[in-house]
């Protein structure tokens, strides 16, 4: 499987520029440069910057729109630092991945040419920084089948290269990135595309009391914890039970992780494609000691396959590492980042 290099161990920018506020004052007080310093304090290389289409496409929010300046500002920032970038439209119009009702991206014909022209002028300004920027499609597709995602993509992708033929650009499966449909996705286009999952597995126990999450027990999982209950908690609310009964896993732990990703690991080899997890992370709810086990259990697997991965996230967000977990088991996580 190959190895993209510069890309190994990073975290996401969530919040920033995307699932917030679209203010002016929040763009240029959320993150500064030294939050991009602190991030390299830590020993990463590359940071994920999640980027709504309401900041860089101007309509009728004015107050949104701020164009290209923050993502200008970061790329100089993470270049000051030794940091690379990935540039991950996280909403596009007519998509976002936690509206699924209003979705029409996939139906509307002037939707799709704007979302290409918005990759068109992205592809245009950055491609000088091939390198060091690479470019995310768009986060966490939902769709039932990957037709319509794989005609888009290419689209998009044939695109970006006549702009950008050289920059690395980041793919992701259906249903939410998952690690299970990277095989559904197309061959690759070229040598410079990455295939890109999300992992927050064991989901009952990452997401735990999350209060968007319809069902979700108010009560404590913890990591390892018991595989019986996990599979019973599952069981009971109908849901989240995820490669819990899958053959050969007897209890809860680093097995499970490794069982959920394989199939990632096997499509990424096959097609002699870079294989690259573009979130994880677990909620701040999570008892302390539970969050330090998955950290290094995730870690050590990544590590081990050579999977390049960037944290959600950075900061709030429900999942921030550097502000919402105890301060005693802040520097271990950091460790395993």
């Amino acid at each position: 499987m190959k190895v993209w290099p510069g890309y190994s161990r990073g975290v996401n920018l969530g919040g920033w520029l995307s699932q917030c506020s679209y203010q002016q004052a929040h763009y240029d007080s959320f993150i500064i440069q030294k939050d991009i310093e602190t991030i390299a304090s830590w020993g990463l290389d590359h940071v994920r910057l999640p980027v709504d289409y309401e900041v860089i496409e101007k309509t009728e929010n004015d107050e949104a729109f701020a164009g290209f300046k923050h993502i200008d500002n970061c790329i100089g920032w993470c270049a000051d630092s030794g940091l690379n970038l990935i540039i991950d439209l996280h909403k596009a119009p007519g998509y976002s991945f936690d509206s699924l009702v209003s979705n029409s991206l996939f139906d509307d014909p002037a939707l799709q040419l704007r979302y290409i022209d918005l990759w068109k002028a992205l592809s245009v300004r950055y491609a000088q920084y091939k390198d060091t920027v690479a470019f995310e499609l768009l986060n966490e597709i939902v769709e039932k089948d990957s037709s319509r995602w794989n005609a888009l993509a290419h689209r998009t992708i044939a695109e970006i290269r006549q702009h950008a033929p050289e920059s690395k650009i980041v793919i992701g499966g259906i249903q939410w990135n998952s690690v299970h449909t990277l095989e559904l996705l197309d061959q690759p286009y070229d040598d410079n595309i990455v295939y890109n999952f999300h992992f927050y597995e064991p989901f009952l126990f990452t997401h735990q009391k999350a209060g968007w999450v319809e069902q979700m027990p108010d009560s404590n999982m913890e990591y390892p914890g018991e595989l019986s209950v996990y599979r019973s908690t599952s069981e009971a609310i109908g849901a989240f039970g995820s490669g819990l009964d899958a053959e050969g896993i007897d209890k809860m732990g680093p097995e499970y992780i490794s069982s959920m990703i394989q199939s990632a690991i096997d499509v990424a080899a096959e097609r002699n494609v870079y294989l690259y997890c573009g979130e994880y992370g677990v909620i701040e709810h999570a008892p302390p000691q539970s969050v330090v086990n998955w950290y290094r259990d995730i870690h050590t697997i990544f590590e081990h396959y050579k999977i390049g991965r960037a944290a959600w996230s950075y900061k709030s967000m429900d999942f921030g590492i550097n502000d919402l977990y105890d301060s005693s088991i802040k520097p271990e996580i950091i460790s395993y980042l």
